[in-house]
């Protein structure tokens, strides 16, 4: 168990132990990046054992967990040339002068990770804290709350374990970023707090990512990769593809193939399937087994409350004013909307909040170029599903009500580091135009400004 240290006195330790200046030496944060990669590997078993007990997950989808340490062997790589000071140009106005933007660590941050993805949710973001040289307070799941504690002092590095009040605590407190993960109504709570010390936050939140599928595709590998990415971890993907928008023309072959990719990865039954996870929480069942009355179940739809399962499910005949279209899913339910035409279906979802991703599957460039042109959405995967998040050198992040700032490889570095400008003047020479008295200088400059 951790030592149930007060808040205020875990954000002044890490405050002094920051003044040290030690954070900011670049070998150093290599080190400790280094440090938290072994942890990692000493700790992948039982990172995975709990993964499966809390979500029920298959040991591969349990390692997704694991896979954080590729983003901070890109961060081992690269922390050097991130950190080190920019040059830039100036006018010549300026003469004789040179400047350069230099990153620099924000202080002590706080990192709140969720319970979906809980170890690789918190180490992410934690990676680049660690790169750009902050102190970082952890409202994490609790498996990672042993690894953190024996890698790592609490004055630079410290967990907080605890409920709703805990979280209340931490967000009375002045950080020098907050980096939340999570659903919008307590991305708002965590902004709220924020507001009162005038910390910048990075909220990285969800939404109903469409996925839209035209009628020039290829069927069998879209289907399969729509199946993976919304059943994966049960659907508790905050990207997971929320609900199809399906050219009417290849509905029904579409979701034949869906179906039989379903059968193809988790068998007749999936409840006995190995590869197939359950919900988090009884409240999580209770909440989504209502959207089941929607529409026209086509697949699945069995439900095991004693096991928390809800069976891969696909929806037909829904509408955009059905329950099930009107929050994030965040769950096995697939919903299918049917469109006529390209343009009906981008108006649709600009109807809605910006997604945190969207989806487009289709041979057609043009049509893909319409897609990216005419929506906005924190990302988006082209003939593909969910993989985008994996890639270290795409920044991550949403837009309006799917969140705001972006973090993953040289972004989470960004994200965690104030780039000061610096413009050095040389005393060897004065230009005089800029001086009182200003008669006969006004045309100099307005050339000057150009």
């Amino acid at each position: 168990m951790l030592t149930q240290v007060p808040v205020k006195d875990i954000i002044r330790q890490q405050r002094e132990f920051f003044a040290t200046g030690k954070t900011k030496d670049i070998a150093w944060r290599i080190e400790q990046l280094k440090r938290l990669k072994q942890a990692i590997v000493d700790y992948q078993e039982a990172i995975v054992k709990a993964v499966k007990a809390d979500l029920g997950r298959p040991d591969f989808e349990a390692y997704f967990e694991i896979a954080t340490i590729t983003e901070i062997n890109y961060a081992i790589k690269h922390v050097k040339s991130w950190a080190k000071p920019k040059k830039v140009s100036t006018g010549i106005e300026q003469f004789p002068a040179s400047a350069q933007v230099y990153p620099e660590p924000l202080g002590v941050v706080l990192i709140i990770s969720p319970w979906n993805y809980p170890f690789q949710l918190m180490i992410s973001p934690l990676t680049g804290a660690i790169a750009a040289g902050n102190c970082a307070v952890l409202k994490p799941s609790e498996m990672a709350a042993d690894l953190i504690q024996n890698t790592f002092d609490p004055a630079y590095i410290a967990v907080v374990e605890g409920g709703v009040e805990t979280s209340q605590q931490l967000l009375e407190e002045k950080f020098d970023h907050i980096f939340f993960t999570g659903g919008t109504a307590i991305g708002k709570i965590v902004m709220q707090a924020a507001a009162k010390h005038l910390t910048p936050v990075t909220l990285e939140l969800g939404g109903k990512s469409p996925c839209i599928v035209d009628a020039d595709v290829d069927l069998k590998h879209a289907a399969k990769r729509i199946t993976w990415g919304k059943y994966l971890n049960a659907g508790q993907t905050c990207i997971a593809p929320d609900y199809l928008l399906v050219d009417r023309r290849i509905k029904s072959d579409l979701l034949t193939e869906i179906k039989k990719c379903a059968m193809e990865f988790y068998g007749d039954d999936p409840s006995q399937s190995p590869d197939y996870g359950r919900l988090i929480s009884r409240r999580h069942f209770e909440r989504l087994t209502p959207l089941l009355n929607d529409g026209e179940i086509i697949m699945g739809g069995q439900t095991k409350p004693e096991e928390k399962y809800i069976a891969p499910t696909l929806m037909d005949r829904v509408s955009w004013d059905s329950p099930v279209m009107q929050e994030e899913i965040f769950g096995p339910i697939l919903p299918v909307i049917e469109y006529t035409d390209l343009k009906e279906a981008i108006a649709q979802i600009n109807a809605q909040p910006k997604p945190l991703a969207l989806y487009i599957f289709s041979k057609d460039k043009q049509k893909q170029q319409q897609v990216l042109q005419e929506t906005s959405s924190g990302g988006v995967c082209i003939n593909d599903t969910v993989m985008h998040f994996s890639v270290s050198t795409l920044p991550f992040g949403g837009v309006g009500d799917s969140g705001m700032g972006s973090y993953h490889g040289k972004a989470s570095f960004d994200t965690f580091s104030h780039y000061k400008s610096v413009l050095s003047k040389g005393l060897w020479f004065d230009q005089n135009w800029r001086y009182p008295p200003y008669k006969g200088k006004l045309s100099l400059l307005k050339r000057i400004i150009g």
